[in-house]
């Protein structure tokens, strides 16, 4: 008997045994309508309020976000959904259910829960939204949920919360990391300006922790565990969260003062109407995808692949993606709170970058040189200290009844176009209360509008010394660059080169500072050094091995055994270990 008969038996018995009982999908749940008094329940049943999904809700707008969202680079992955498909479906079919099988689901769902589960019209609404009307981006979140979720569940239960708090995220963001709504909230869990600095998160011109994974998740679980004191319940502490605790009171006590999500649900924000039964939504889709035919699209990178390093110095994502060659959207994709692609480390104050595994030793071997590394757009220490500075000649202004965009930016000397960019704003709607960052004219400006600083003045080679570097295997142009003291864009010149392919044992023009000598390679010093072999064990990196010897650096052990990919080590593989003599 095959897998795909077992499923059908499995459906027949269900629609057999749940003939008998009321569909959820016309009335609100039983559970929540038991615990209101009755003259709630009647109410509930003849209050009508419209509850249609149009393409103007916050759901379908965060959703639509993800069109827009650049997933992490790795070409190498193809997604195998042969082995996810279960039931054998062909690739365009589109399964559908009926109610009282969903509603068993869900049913079991909540068993597993402590959270509220149940199934009525408006939780079906939004399963249609997320199993048929917006498929394609709903394989993104089940995707984007390999890099999030694993976070999510560890800080939820460091503060002993329920794990299925993590679907949250989904309606809030679908797990775009940099969302944005219209009424101003940022990030995975949509923060608002005031709510995150309550719990901690900050916000300046270069840095936004409301878009830092780790540091808004952490806040969202202090923010919900005080909610869900409150009101003792997690369905009040949602709606609390989406509305503000002040909406959720004052439904109380116009529903009798009844602590039940569905007995004040009529008295909600319309938003905040749909948040629990979106939630529920996406709990079962998340958890039934593959009954729906639907797949996750791999975001490039898990999170087991993603790892820390402390930044301790002024750093620019240009200087990280021209150094260490890896592609500075994949940067900015791991690092979404940085809006300027500047990391402002100073001695007093150090900041976290995430980088992909492997490369991690990379980093930790060049930190030195990459912090002074020089970039093709003449970004130096000097200059990001300088912008670091000029963002901080800044204004917060609270918008006031009768004002506009125009009257705001005639006070302060600056366009339109200028306010709108500094604070996201899509349109030039704002209302009375909103906060503004306002930048002091000439304070600040955007890259595009100061192309003419871009270009780096060439490197004088009046006072250096001509010579050649054979290029190693390994090698690229910034580790090349950094080593002479110059620019990628000299390198270029110097040697007529349109990229930055360069290739091994090729020789390249070099300018040497005549009050140093030049790099000696790792080959020439062999001879003055003893060659050990190191067998690889399970979980050795390079920079594990590095440290078992006196004086050994990464970048000596990938030249001496030609490694072009350390992430490709095998256990049992034998490498040439150069040591002092």
């Amino acid at each position: 008997m095959t897998k795909k008969t077992l499923a059908y038996i499995f459906i027949f018995l269900f629609i057999g045994t749940l003939q008998a009982k009321n569909s959820y999908s016309q009335t609100v749940t039983d559970s929540a309508l038991q615990s209101a008094p009755d003259s709630v329940a009647i109410e509930i049943e003849s209050i009508t309020v419209p509850m249609e999904i149009t393409d103007n809700d916050r759901v379908m707008d965060m959703l639509d976000s993800l069109v827009f969202l650049t997933f992490y680079t790795d070409t190498e992955f193809t997604t195998d959904t042969a082995k996810l498909n279960v039931y054998n479906f062909a690739p365009d079919y589109i399964p559908t259910y009926p109610d009282s099988l969903v509603e068993a689901r869900i049913e079991t769902l909540g068993r597993e829960m402590l959270m509220e589960m149940g199934y009525n019209k408006y939780v079906k609404n939004y399963i249609d939204v997320y199993a048929y009307k917006r498929r394609d981006l709903v394989s993104r979140v089940l995707g984007l949920s390999e890099i999030y979720f694993p976070m999510f569940e560890e800080l939820l239960d460091k503060y002993n919360m329920p794990l299925e708090l993590k679907y949250l995220a989904v309606v809030e963001s679908a797990l775009n990391p940099t969302a944005n709504s219209r009424a101003g909230a940022k990030g995975l869990w949509q923060f608002m300006y005031g709510t995150g600095k309550l719990y901690g998160l900050k916000v300046n011109s270069l840095v936004d922790d409301r878009f830092d994974p780790y540091k808004s998740t952490d806040a969202a679980c202090r923010h919900l565990k005080d909610l869900y004191n409150i009101y003792g319940s997690w369905s009040l502490a949602l709606a609390a969260y989406n509305s503000g605790a002040g909406n959720v009171n004052r439904a109380i006590r116009r529903a009798g003062g009844t602590k039940s999500y569905w007995a004040i649900w009529p008295y909600l924000p319309r938003e905040t109407r749909g948040y629990v039964p979106a939630f529920i939504a996406v709990a079962y889709i998340m958890n039934y995808a593959a009954e729906y035919n639907l797949y996750p699209v791999h975001p490039g990178i898990l999170a087991a692949e993603i790892d820390t390093v402390t930044v301790k110095d002024v750093l620019s994502f240009d200087q990280i993606a021209e150094m260490m060659e890896i592609p500075k959207d994949d940067v900015k994709v791991l690092n979404p709170a940085y809006k300027s692609g500047i990391i402002p480390a100073t001695e007093d104050k150090s900041y976290i970058l995430r980088l992909p595994a492997y490369r991690v030793p990379d980093f930790i071997e060049n930190e030195h040189a990459l912090y002074a590394y020089k970039t093709e757009k003449g970004i130096e220490k000097e200059k990001l200290l300088a912008e670091i500075k000029k963002a901080q000649e800044r204004n917060i202004h609270v918008v006031r009844s009768g004002e506009n965009l125009g009257l705001i930016a005639q006070k302060y000397r600056v366009s339109v176009n200028n306010l709108k960019s500094w604070n996201n704003l899509r349109s030039n709607t704002i209302y009375p209360g909103q906060k503004l960052v306002v930048f002091a004219p000439g304070a600040y400006s955007s890259s595009s509008g100061n192309s003419s600083t871009s270009t780096s003045s060439s490197t004088d080679i009046s006072s250096r010394e001509k010579g050649y570097h054979t290029v190693r295997s390994g090698e690229n142009l910034g580790l090349i660059a950094s080593k002479y003291k110059c620019s990628v864009s000299d390198l270029k010149k110097w040697n007529n080169l349109n990229g930055n392919t360069i290739h091994p044992n090729q020789k390249l023009t070099v300018y040497e500072p005549k009050t140093e000598q030049a790099i000696s390679s790792t080959e020439s010093n062999t001879s003055s050094n003893n060659i050990v072999y190191h067998t690889v064990r399970k979980g050795d990196t390079l920079w594990d091995i590095a440290k078992l010897y006196d004086g050994v650096t990464v970048d000596q052990i990938k030249k001496l055994n030609n490694i072009n990919n350390s992430k490709k080590l095998k256990p049992g593989q034998k490498l040439k270990v150069a040591v002092k003599s």
